[in-house]
């Protein structure tokens, strides 16, 4: 029941998600009944349905190259939906942002506009203007008082008439209609232009720029997480100083590689790289920290046989991951041991300075065959450092209880896809690196390979070579 109310919740969460994608992407920036808008609507539909298919079809045995053709576009459509939404929800805050740098503009050029409107037309050449009671100003000459000046001769040319008074009056009220007109036409275009108040072509080009630019920043994004991986694990350096490692193990290298997930992505090719990576550090030991691989030895046997090159002084050890026990967990462990393996379940092996132990993951409890530290360092003897191989570090806890000097894991990825570690840190005591817990100390490394989408953003793939130091030497 409480698994069902899970699968509810996230289905919701998903389609949610979608729905806000799609609002933003295309409900807010195409027509409706437009090309773009049908297209983006299917691919709305389609592209969760290919993701559902590509988490869900290995599971259910589906035939290997539907499997692959699934993966591609629906684990990098995950990957893509998460940071289309990231850099959708960063837009929210630069949209109103945009918009008010517009709307002001927008309102300072009608304001240009009206200043350069507002000038009054001068009346026609031989017309009278009202005066502002509607009576027409004298044009008589005021005569002065006092004695009558002599009479001057009578000038007898014709002169021009004056215009007809309603004629003039006609003439002054169209002008006045039609100031008013331009008037109004300027103050609606200001009021269009105002900041409260929503103009369409305004909404649409933010809604366009805003998706336009997140888009691109997500998908980018994307890329360049993808290339990380494709591209292959890079090689990491560190130095653990033990206190009880003799001086003849100072300066032991084990590379340590975790989380190859050899699948329906990442099958040979990336198998390739990453033994060519590791025989390039020329290690003492190679140890291979859980899982290796996502799906069946019958899928993927073959994209696993490079690991047969695999070249160290003391050999290559391997321990399972909760990975392995959804693909089967037994004929993996045969797989590797005939590809040149040492398995380590629950079981050590003493080499020349130290005790080299390896316990199951703990989803193989669900098989009856989950981690035993009684068995694998319960009759060892303390005198001698301890290195432990286990796949998730929630175990660390059982390793300071038995004495391990160092424990080396994986499983956590780092993260994988920011912000994802700091989902992480919340199911694993560390993350990623080196820490101190009590007298045992926890390596975990990043990985070498990727779970789901073929993406890595702020975690990059790696293989780390761990040197022993002695506090003796």
């Amino acid at each position: 029941m409480v698994f069902v109310l899970v699968a509810l919740v996230v289905l919701a969460l998903l389609a949610s998600v979608h729905r806000y994608v799609w609002r933003r992407f295309v409900g807010d920036t195409t027509a409706p009944g437009s090309t773009l808008r049908r297209v983006g609507t299917v691919a709305a539909f389609v592209l969760p349905l290919l993701s559902l298919g590509a988490m869900t079809s290995g599971r259910i045995g589906a035939p290997f190259w539907l499997q692959q053709v699934l993966a591609w576009p629906g684990f990098l459509w995950l990957a893509a939906l998460l940071y289309l939404t990231l850099a959708l929800l960063v837009g929210e805050a630069v949209r109103p942002l945009l918009g008010r740098v517009l709307a002001r503009r927008d309102a300072a050029a009608a304001a240009r506009t009206t200043a350069g409107t507002g000038t009054s037309v001068p009346a026609a050449e031989g017309t009278v203007a009202a005066t502002a009671n509607g009576t027409r100003p004298r044009t008589e000459e005021l005569v002065p008082a006092g004695p009558p000046r002599p009479a001057t001769p009578v000038d007898r040319t014709p002169a021009t008439a004056p215009p007809a008074e309603p004629e003039a009056e006609a003439e002054a009220e169209a002008v006045r209609d039609a100031e008013a007109a331009e008037r109004a036409e300027t103050e609606a275009k200001a009021a269009a232009a105002a900041p409260g108040i929503a103009h369409p072509s305004r909404r649409l080009f933010v809604s366009r720029v805003v998706g336009g630019a997140a888009a691109a920043a997500g998908l980018a994004t994307v890329g360049y997480g993808t290339h990380n991986v494709l591209s292959g694990p890079s090689v990491k350096r560190i130095t653990v100083p033990l206190a009880k490692l003799p001086r003849a193990a100072h300066g032991f290298r084990i590379a340590v590689v975790s989380d190859i997930h050899i699948g329906p992505i990442l099958g040979r090719a990336h198998t390739r790289r990453i033994v060519d990576t590791i025989n390039s550090t020329s290690p003492d030991l190679v140890a291979v920290v859980g899982d290796l691989v996502d799906g069946s030895v019958a899928d993927l046997g073959s994209a696993a046989e490079p690991l047969a090159g695999l070249r160290s002084r003391h050999g290559s050890f391997f321990v399972t991951g909760n990975h392995e026990y959804f693909s089967g967990a037994e004929q993996w462990v045969n797989h590797v041991r005939e590809l040149g393996l040492i398995p380590l379940e629950n079981a050590r092996v003493e080499l020349g300075g130290f005790d080299l132990a390896g316990v199951n993951d703990i989803a193989g409890e669900t098989e009856g065959q989950g981690p035993d530290f009684v068995r694998a360092l319960g009759d060892r003897d303390r005198s001698r450092a301890a290195v432990l191989l286990a796949h998730q570090p929630v175990v660390i806890h059982d390793a300071v209880e038995h004495g391990v000097d160092l424990q080396l894991s994986g499983h956590t990825h780092g993260g994988q896809l920011w912000p994802g570690n700091y989902l992480a840190e919340l199911a694993n005591p560390t993350v990623a690196g080196l820490e101190r817990y009590g007298d045992t100390q926890l390596f975990v490394s990043r990985g070498a390979g990727a779970w789901g989408p073929p993406v890595r953003v702020g975690a990059p793939a790696d293989i780390t070579v761990v040197e022993l130091a002695s506090r003796q030497a």
